[in-house]
């Protein structure tokens, strides 16, 4: 016999089945997305090591510091060594998940079902798995952005406790490297610029909570500086970075023939053997290390900086645009990361002797690491993600549109663009500095991907 509320006993009964569906899967999602986001690591046997690794490593052993050796990465570092460093990868991969959730919630799309395939798209197609198995700062680039753009556009959305979880989070990110840093002060700097036209889309307290993350990161740097080396300083390295890119370009070989006659300059009996890299002279056995290096020319080098910019400002004009437009291209997966990295493998010898048996046994150290393969998958999804991204920016800007999705695109782009500027400009163009940060744009391709299905799902069941 089938009593009246048998119907409502039998809907109750699927909506419970379906919560426990979905919590369950819930679980299963949590648990196997950062683990596929270290899948690199686990084939690797160890966590991915890279050039720069070792200068991050040694700030807590040496106190000093180094050009572009941030002490408060250091620092990350030091604390995961007990745990072969598996501790900062699982951090780096629940971060990923965190902020990949969280983005996803924001636009309406948190369910299973959508992070999970989206998930899955970023680690077979981009650099986020092997930028997550790897000890070096590039993973908190990509994030932070998204976390900037959560923070600031969406604050109202999400819990107090994540709102000051994102802004430590951004901070930190932000304290990792002077270039993350800048990329997310110049959003900031756009933002209060355009927030004029975009009204209440970008809450002032918001866009206020954000700027104040720049200047935590800042506070965080000076802190843990004076606190490795005793210095309250910034970071050094501008001027030698600066000074490489110009070398590069022709710029320095120039300068020095026009002074020499003048000038009393160390560099001046090697102009005419100055190497064709910037790599080559900063990081090789060049005439930099017979001089000093940073310490020994770093004054020169910034006087030679300084003075180029002023004397030849078309020639620095036209260098800088081409590094900018050369830096866009340069996505590809894995610069810096193979067997040749003497300076990493020489740091953990010295300093955390109990790591080098597990570090020696990684397929890394032996070889076994080929991103050719690899690349013909990321470099177009990549290059066809930015375009797509510029694309969706652009109809939106023309349409006048003010919807999430154009805000994400338009705050990508522009990170992009900066990104390019910054590290081209600055350092020269290499695949690294692009491929750390253009996994966001293959992201927001996948976000409008999933909401034009759900939109056409909706209408299909709306339809009659």
């Amino acid at each position: 016999m089938v009593g009246p509320n048998t119907g409502g006993y039998i809907i109750n009964t699927q909506i419970l089945r379906a919560r426990l569906t979905e919590t369950r899967s819930v679980w299963v999602a949590t648990i196997a997305i950062p683990l596929l986001l270290l899948a690199p690591a686990f084939w690797n046997g160890y966590p991915l090591l890279q050039w720069d690794t070792g200068g991050y490593l040694a700030r807590w052993y040496e106190g000093y510091l180094v050009p572009s050796r941030s002490t408060v990465f250091g620092i990350y570092l030091h604390l995961g060594e007990r745990s072969s460093f598996w501790l900062n990868l699982g951090i780096q991969a629940l971060a990923t998940l965190w902020i990949l959730q969280l983005t996803l919630r924001v636009f309406g799309l948190a369910r299973t079902v959508r992070l999970v395939p989206i998930s899955l798209a970023l680690i077979l197609t981009t650099a986020l798995p092997w930028l997550a198995s790897m000890l070096l700062t590039d993973i908190f680039a990509g994030l932070s952005i998204l976390a900037l753009f959560i923070l600031v556009l969406h604050g109202g959305k999400i819990a107090t406790l994540e709102k000051c979880a994102l802004f430590a989070f951004i901070a930190f990110s932000g304290a990792t490297h002077s270039a993350t840093l800048a990329v997310l002060l110049g959003l900031c700097c756009v933002g209060w610029m355009v927030r004029p036209f975009l009204g209440k889309r970008i809450p002032a307290i918001s866009l206020l909570q954000g700027s104040l993350t720049i200047v935590a990161g800042a506070a965080m740097l000076l802190a843990a500086n004076f606190a490795l080396s005793g210095q309250l300083a910034w970071t050094p390295g501008g001027y030698g970075v600066a000074f490489g890119r110009m070398m590069q370009d022709g710029i320095v070989a120039q300068y020095l023939r026009d002074h020499c006659a003048k000038e009393n300059l160390k560099l001046c009996p090697y102009r005419n053997e100055l190497p064709p890299t910037a790599d080559d002279f900063l990081w090789g056995h060049s005439m930099f290390d017979k001089l000093g290096r940073f310490e020994g020319l770093n004054d020169e080098m910034g006087h030679i900086v300084v003075r180029s910019l002023a004397e030849y400002p078309a020639w620095q004009a036209k260098a800088a645009l081409a590094a900018t437009g050369d830096q866009l291209v340069h996505v590809a997966t894995g610069e810096g990361t193979n067997g040749w990295i003497p300076h990493t493998y020489g740091i953990i010898e010295r300093y955390i002797p109990s790591q080098v048996a597990p570090m020696r046994a990684a397929r890394q150290q032996r070889w076994h690491l080929d991103f050719t393969a690899i690349n013909r998958v990321h470099v177009p999804v990549a290059l066809g993600s930015m375009v797509i991204v510029a694309i969706l920016f652009g109809y939106g800007v023309w349409r006048r549109r003010r919807d999430d999705l154009t805000l994400l695109a338009g705050t990508v782009t522009l990170a992009l663009l900066g990104n390019a500027v910054i590290c081209g400009v600055i350092s020269g163009p290499h695949d690294r500095y692009g491929a750390r940060l253009v996994w966001i744009a293959t992201f927001v391709v996948l976000i409008a991907a999933a909401r034009l299905l759900g939109d056409r799902d909706r209408d299909e069941l709306s339809s009659p």
